[in-house]
Protein backbone atom coordinates (compact mmCIF):
# COMPACT_ATOMS: atom_id res chain seq x y z
CA UNK A 1 0.00 0.00 0.00
CA UNK A 2 2.71 2.51 0.72
CA UNK A 3 4.76 1.78 -2.12
CA UNK A 4 1.94 2.08 -4.25
CA UNK A 5 1.27 5.19 -2.67
CA UNK A 6 5.00 6.63 -3.13
CA UNK A 7 4.62 5.42 -6.95
CA UNK A 8 1.51 7.30 -7.50
CA UNK A 9 3.01 10.58 -5.81
CA UNK A 10 6.32 10.31 -7.83
CA UNK A 11 4.08 9.89 -11.27
CA UNK A 12 2.22 13.01 -10.53
CA UNK A 13 4.96 14.73 -9.12
CA UNK A 14 7.06 13.79 -13.23
CA UNK A 15 3.71 15.11 -14.81
CA UNK A 16 4.07 18.08 -12.64
CA UNK A 17 7.82 18.33 -13.28
CA UNK A 18 7.32 17.99 -16.94
CA UNK A 19 4.88 20.51 -17.38
CA UNK A 20 6.71 23.02 -15.45
CA UNK A 21 9.79 22.79 -17.41
CA UNK A 22 8.56 23.21 -20.57
CA UNK A 23 6.26 26.33 -19.26
CA UNK A 24 9.04 27.84 -18.30
CA UNK A 25 11.09 26.81 -21.42
CA UNK A 26 8.54 28.89 -23.37
CA UNK A 27 7.77 31.97 -20.64
CA UNK A 28 11.50 32.54 -20.67
CA UNK A 29 11.55 33.15 -24.39
CA UNK A 30 8.80 35.25 -24.58
CA UNK A 31 10.66 37.85 -22.06
CA UNK A 32 11.27 41.23 -23.77
CA UNK A 33 15.28 40.12 -23.88
CA UNK A 34 17.78 39.36 -26.38
CA UNK A 35 20.59 37.34 -24.70
CA UNK A 36 22.61 37.31 -28.03
CA UNK A 37 22.70 41.17 -27.68
CA UNK A 38 24.41 39.94 -24.44
CA UNK A 39 27.28 38.34 -26.26
CA UNK A 40 28.12 40.39 -29.52
CA UNK A 41 27.45 43.84 -27.66
CA UNK A 42 25.00 46.53 -28.42
CA UNK A 43 26.10 47.54 -32.03
CA UNK A 44 27.05 44.02 -33.75
CA UNK A 45 27.27 43.63 -37.61
CA UNK A 46 24.40 41.14 -39.11
CA UNK A 47 26.99 38.69 -39.37
CA UNK A 48 28.66 38.97 -35.63
CA UNK A 49 24.56 38.56 -34.21
CA UNK A 50 23.62 35.67 -36.43
CA UNK A 51 26.98 33.38 -35.64
CA UNK A 52 26.02 34.26 -31.79
CA UNK A 53 22.99 33.35 -32.71
CA UNK A 54 23.60 29.74 -33.99
CA UNK A 55 26.20 29.27 -31.20
CA UNK A 56 23.56 29.46 -28.59
CA UNK A 57 21.07 27.41 -30.90
CA UNK A 58 18.53 30.35 -31.10
CA UNK A 59 18.23 30.25 -34.79
CA UNK A 60 16.44 26.92 -34.80
CA UNK A 61 12.67 27.13 -34.91
CA UNK A 62 11.56 26.96 -30.97
CA UNK A 63 9.79 23.29 -31.02
CA UNK A 64 13.41 22.52 -32.18
CA UNK A 65 14.85 23.60 -29.31
CA UNK A 66 12.47 22.11 -26.94
CA UNK A 67 12.97 18.76 -28.50
CA UNK A 68 17.00 19.75 -28.18
CA UNK A 69 16.42 20.13 -24.81
CA UNK A 70 14.26 17.49 -23.86
CA UNK A 71 16.49 15.14 -25.17
CA UNK A 72 13.72 13.84 -28.19
CA UNK A 73 15.59 14.66 -30.99
CA UNK A 74 17.73 11.69 -32.50
CA UNK A 75 20.07 14.01 -34.12
CA UNK A 76 20.81 15.80 -31.09
CA UNK A 77 20.98 13.12 -28.26
CA UNK A 78 22.06 15.39 -25.05
CA UNK A 79 19.29 16.73 -23.44
CA UNK A 80 17.01 16.05 -19.91
CA UNK A 81 16.28 12.50 -21.09
CA UNK A 82 20.10 11.84 -21.23
CA UNK A 83 20.56 13.68 -17.86
CA UNK A 84 21.87 16.93 -19.08
CA UNK A 85 20.77 20.17 -17.94
CA UNK A 86 22.53 21.93 -20.97
CA UNK A 87 25.72 23.99 -21.14
CA UNK A 88 26.20 27.56 -19.56
CA UNK A 89 25.79 30.08 -21.85
CA UNK A 90 28.20 31.91 -19.53
CA UNK A 91 30.41 30.01 -17.96
CA UNK A 92 30.71 27.26 -21.13
CA UNK A 93 30.73 24.58 -17.85
CA UNK A 94 27.73 22.36 -17.74
CA UNK A 95 24.77 23.36 -16.16
CA UNK A 96 24.46 20.47 -13.59
CA UNK A 97 28.51 20.74 -12.44
CA UNK A 98 27.94 24.11 -11.05
CA UNK A 99 24.42 23.61 -9.54
CA UNK A 100 26.30 20.65 -7.81
CA UNK A 101 28.79 22.77 -6.48
CA UNK A 102 26.29 25.62 -5.31
CA UNK A 103 23.74 23.56 -4.07
CA UNK A 104 24.92 22.22 -1.34
CA UNK A 105 25.51 25.49 0.45
CA UNK A 106 21.90 25.98 0.16
CA UNK A 107 20.78 22.85 1.17
CA UNK A 108 22.86 23.14 4.49
CA UNK A 109 22.03 26.48 5.42
CA UNK A 110 18.08 25.45 4.89
CA UNK A 111 18.56 22.11 7.19
CA UNK A 112 20.42 24.22 10.03
CA UNK A 113 17.83 26.46 9.95
CA UNK A 114 14.95 24.43 10.11
CA UNK A 115 16.50 22.58 12.42
CA UNK A 116 16.87 25.07 14.77
CA UNK A 117 13.71 26.82 14.20
CA UNK A 118 11.77 23.21 14.73
CA UNK A 119 14.09 23.30 17.93
CA UNK A 120 12.66 26.32 19.45
CA UNK A 121 9.19 27.03 17.92
CA UNK A 122 7.40 23.30 19.14
CA UNK A 123 8.41 23.67 22.76
CA UNK A 124 7.31 27.32 22.74
CA UNK A 125 4.09 26.69 20.29
CA UNK A 126 3.17 24.08 23.24
CA UNK A 127 3.87 26.55 26.12
CA UNK A 128 1.37 28.97 24.71
CA UNK A 129 -0.94 26.33 24.11
CA UNK A 130 -1.59 25.85 27.40
CA UNK A 131 -2.60 29.01 28.76
CA UNK A 132 -4.44 30.73 25.74
CA UNK A 133 -4.36 34.78 26.41
CA UNK A 134 -1.91 34.29 28.82
CA UNK A 135 1.64 36.08 28.98
CA UNK A 136 3.50 33.40 27.02
CA UNK A 137 0.95 33.55 24.56
CA UNK A 138 1.02 37.48 24.00
CA UNK A 139 4.64 37.28 23.85
CA UNK A 140 4.23 34.40 21.17
CA UNK A 141 1.80 36.72 19.18
CA UNK A 142 4.18 39.64 19.66
CA UNK A 143 7.49 37.83 18.69
CA UNK A 144 5.67 36.54 15.41
CA UNK A 145 4.38 39.43 14.53
CA UNK A 146 7.90 41.65 15.20
CA UNK A 147 10.23 38.76 13.47
CA UNK A 148 8.20 39.06 10.32
CA UNK A 149 7.94 42.44 10.12
CA UNK A 150 11.26 42.84 8.47
CA UNK A 151 12.58 40.99 5.27
CA UNK A 152 15.38 38.39 6.02
CA UNK A 153 18.03 40.52 4.88
CA UNK A 154 17.38 43.32 6.63
CA UNK A 155 17.81 41.23 9.91
CA UNK A 156 20.89 39.87 8.38
CA UNK A 157 22.17 43.33 8.30
CA UNK A 158 21.25 44.02 11.35
CA UNK A 159 22.54 40.61 12.86
CA UNK A 160 26.02 40.95 11.39
CA UNK A 161 26.21 44.86 12.52
CA UNK A 162 25.41 43.47 16.63
CA UNK A 163 27.01 40.44 16.57
CA UNK A 164 29.82 40.70 14.06
CA UNK A 165 30.90 44.64 14.24
CA UNK A 166 29.47 45.65 17.52
CA UNK A 167 29.56 42.31 19.95
CA UNK A 168 32.61 40.17 17.83
CA UNK A 169 30.98 37.08 18.72
CA UNK A 170 30.66 36.05 14.95
CA UNK A 171 32.95 36.45 11.81
CA UNK A 172 32.77 38.55 8.93
CA UNK A 173 30.46 37.84 6.32
CA UNK A 174 32.72 36.11 3.82
CA UNK A 175 31.43 32.60 3.03
CA UNK A 176 31.37 29.46 5.10
CA UNK A 177 35.29 29.59 5.81
CA UNK A 178 37.93 32.07 6.25
CA UNK A 179 39.27 33.32 3.73
CA UNK A 180 42.68 32.06 4.87
CA UNK A 181 41.37 28.58 5.46
CA UNK A 182 41.44 25.81 2.75
CA UNK A 183 38.87 23.50 2.30
CA UNK A 184 38.65 19.69 2.87
CA UNK A 185 38.96 17.05 -0.46
CA UNK A 186 35.07 17.45 -2.02
CA UNK A 187 33.24 13.95 -0.94
CA UNK A 188 29.53 14.80 -0.63
CA UNK A 189 30.10 18.77 -1.97
CA UNK A 190 28.75 19.47 1.84
CA UNK A 191 31.71 21.04 3.51
CA UNK A 192 30.54 20.04 6.95
CA UNK A 193 29.88 16.81 6.01
CA UNK A 194 33.55 16.57 4.40
CA UNK A 195 35.35 18.02 7.21
CA UNK A 196 34.70 15.33 9.24
CA UNK A 197 34.89 12.69 6.77
CA UNK A 198 38.36 14.29 6.24
CA UNK A 199 39.11 14.20 9.77
CA UNK A 200 39.28 17.72 9.84
CA UNK A 201 37.18 18.59 13.15
CA UNK A 202 38.75 22.42 13.28
CA UNK A 203 37.37 22.97 9.61
CA UNK A 204 33.84 21.57 10.74
CA UNK A 205 33.73 23.90 13.63
CA UNK A 206 34.76 26.71 11.39
CA UNK A 207 32.16 25.81 8.96
CA UNK A 208 29.54 26.25 11.57
CA UNK A 209 30.73 29.07 12.88
CA UNK A 210 30.63 30.84 9.47
CA UNK A 211 27.11 29.43 9.25
CA UNK A 212 25.77 30.71 12.66
CA UNK A 213 24.45 34.07 11.74
CA UNK A 214 23.12 32.84 8.34
CA UNK A 215 21.27 30.17 10.29
CA UNK A 216 20.00 32.40 12.91
CA UNK A 217 18.78 34.83 10.16
CA UNK A 218 16.92 32.30 8.65
CA UNK A 219 15.55 30.85 11.77
CA UNK A 220 14.49 34.03 13.15
CA UNK A 221 12.21 34.27 9.89
CA UNK A 222 10.92 30.55 9.94
CA UNK A 223 10.18 30.39 13.87
CA UNK A 224 7.24 33.01 13.83
CA UNK A 225 4.79 31.11 11.46
CA UNK A 226 5.63 27.64 12.73
CA UNK A 227 5.26 28.68 16.07
CA UNK A 228 1.66 30.28 15.44
CA UNK A 229 0.83 26.89 13.68
CA UNK A 230 1.96 24.45 16.32
CA UNK A 231 0.28 26.71 19.14
CA UNK A 232 -3.34 26.75 17.15
CA UNK A 233 -3.27 23.36 16.36
CA UNK A 234 -2.14 22.58 19.97
CA UNK A 235 -5.09 24.58 20.90
CA UNK A 236 -6.99 22.82 19.26
CA UNK A 237 -6.02 19.16 19.99
CA UNK A 238 -6.22 20.20 23.35
CA UNK A 239 -9.54 20.59 23.60
CA UNK A 240 -10.32 18.03 21.78
CA UNK A 241 -12.91 15.08 22.73
CA UNK A 242 -10.20 12.40 22.61
CA UNK A 243 -7.99 14.83 24.92
CA UNK A 244 -10.63 15.14 27.44
CA UNK A 245 -11.43 11.41 27.18
CA UNK A 246 -7.57 11.02 28.70
CA UNK A 247 -7.89 12.98 31.20
CA UNK A 248 -10.79 11.55 32.48
CA UNK A 249 -9.19 8.11 31.70
CA UNK A 250 -6.53 9.61 34.29
CA UNK A 251 -3.16 9.42 31.89
CA UNK A 252 -0.30 11.15 32.69
CA UNK A 253 -0.30 14.90 31.73
CA UNK A 254 3.28 13.89 29.74
CA UNK A 255 1.20 11.13 27.83
CA UNK A 256 -2.06 13.22 26.84
CA UNK A 257 0.82 16.55 26.35
CA UNK A 258 2.74 13.68 23.09
CA UNK A 259 -0.91 12.31 22.13
CA UNK A 260 -2.05 16.11 21.48
CA UNK A 261 1.39 16.95 20.06
CA UNK A 262 0.84 14.15 17.52
CA UNK A 263 -1.90 15.26 16.21
CA UNK A 264 -0.71 19.54 16.52
CA UNK A 265 2.06 18.87 14.27
CA UNK A 266 0.72 16.61 11.36
CA UNK A 267 -1.10 19.70 9.84
CA UNK A 268 2.04 21.31 10.82
CA UNK A 269 4.02 19.36 8.59
CA UNK A 270 2.20 21.11 5.43
CA UNK A 271 3.34 24.53 6.40
CA UNK A 272 6.71 23.26 6.68
CA UNK A 273 6.29 21.60 3.50
CA UNK A 274 5.51 25.22 1.65
CA UNK A 275 8.24 26.99 3.89
CA UNK A 276 10.75 24.50 2.89
CA UNK A 277 10.11 25.22 -0.91
CA UNK A 278 9.91 28.75 -0.59
CA UNK A 279 13.04 29.41 1.21
CA UNK A 280 14.76 26.89 -1.26
CA UNK A 281 14.65 29.56 -3.81
CA UNK A 282 14.06 32.36 -1.81
CA UNK A 283 17.37 32.21 -0.30
CA UNK A 284 19.02 34.71 -2.34
CA UNK A 285 18.71 37.39 0.00
CA UNK A 286 20.51 35.51 2.91
CA UNK A 287 22.98 34.30 0.75
CA UNK A 288 24.12 37.45 -0.56
CA UNK A 289 24.17 39.30 2.43
CA UNK A 290 26.93 36.22 4.23
CA UNK A 291 28.60 35.76 0.53
CA UNK A 292 27.98 31.69 0.83
CA UNK A 293 27.98 31.34 -2.43
CA UNK A 294 24.55 28.99 -2.66
CA UNK A 295 22.22 28.24 -5.18
CA UNK A 296 20.44 31.36 -4.61
CA UNK A 297 22.93 34.06 -6.06
CA UNK A 298 23.62 31.39 -8.89
CA UNK A 299 20.12 31.82 -9.85
CA UNK A 300 20.31 35.66 -9.46
CA UNK A 301 23.22 35.64 -11.79
CA UNK A 302 21.73 33.38 -14.55
CA UNK A 303 19.36 35.81 -14.85
CA UNK A 304 20.96 39.25 -15.13
CA UNK A 305 22.87 37.03 -17.53
CA UNK A 306 19.99 35.55 -19.55
CA UNK A 307 22.01 32.55 -19.19
CA UNK A 308 18.28 30.07 -20.53
CA UNK A 309 19.87 26.48 -19.52
CA UNK A 310 21.24 27.53 -16.30
CA UNK A 311 17.79 29.36 -15.54
CA UNK A 312 16.12 26.27 -16.65
CA UNK A 313 18.54 23.94 -15.16
CA UNK A 314 17.77 25.89 -11.20
CA UNK A 315 13.96 25.89 -11.64
CA UNK A 316 14.36 22.25 -12.69
CA UNK A 317 16.04 21.34 -9.71
CA UNK A 318 14.22 23.33 -6.94
CA UNK A 319 11.06 21.88 -8.61
CA UNK A 320 12.57 18.34 -8.23
CA UNK A 321 13.62 18.95 -4.66
CA UNK A 322 10.43 20.84 -3.60
CA UNK A 323 8.56 18.15 -4.74
CA UNK A 324 10.74 15.13 -2.90
CA UNK A 325 10.67 16.96 0.20
CA UNK A 326 6.13 17.57 -0.18
CA UNK A 327 6.35 13.95 -0.91
CA UNK A 328 8.36 13.24 2.12
CA UNK A 329 6.34 15.02 4.03
CA UNK A 330 3.23 13.60 2.92
CA UNK A 331 4.42 10.60 3.74
CA UNK A 332 5.54 12.18 7.75
CA UNK A 333 2.08 13.36 8.19
CA UNK A 334 0.37 9.91 7.41
CA UNK A 335 2.69 8.47 9.72
CA UNK A 336 1.39 10.83 12.43
CA UNK A 337 -2.14 10.47 11.38
CA UNK A 338 -3.24 7.33 10.17
CA UNK A 339 -6.56 8.78 8.88
CA UNK A 340 -5.21 10.62 6.31
CA UNK A 341 -3.18 8.01 5.02
CA UNK A 342 -3.40 6.06 1.65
Amino acid sequence: MVARYVIKRLGIGAMQLLFLVIAVFFVIRLLPADPVSRFVGLNPSEEAYAQAERNLGLDRPVMTQLGHYLGVLPEEGDGLMQGSLGISWVTGSTVASEIITALPVTIELLVFSFALALLVSVPVGMLAALKPGGPADKGVFVYSLFAGSQPEFWWGLLFVFVFFFQLGWAPAPLGTLSPLSSEPPSMTGFLTIDSLIAGRVDTFFEALHHYMLPVITMAFILSGPIIKMVRENMVRALGSEFVLYARCAGLPRGQIARYALRTAMAPSITLIGILFGFMLGGAVLVESVFSLGGLGQYSIRSVLAFDYPAIQGVILVITAISLLVYLALDLIHAALDPRVAF
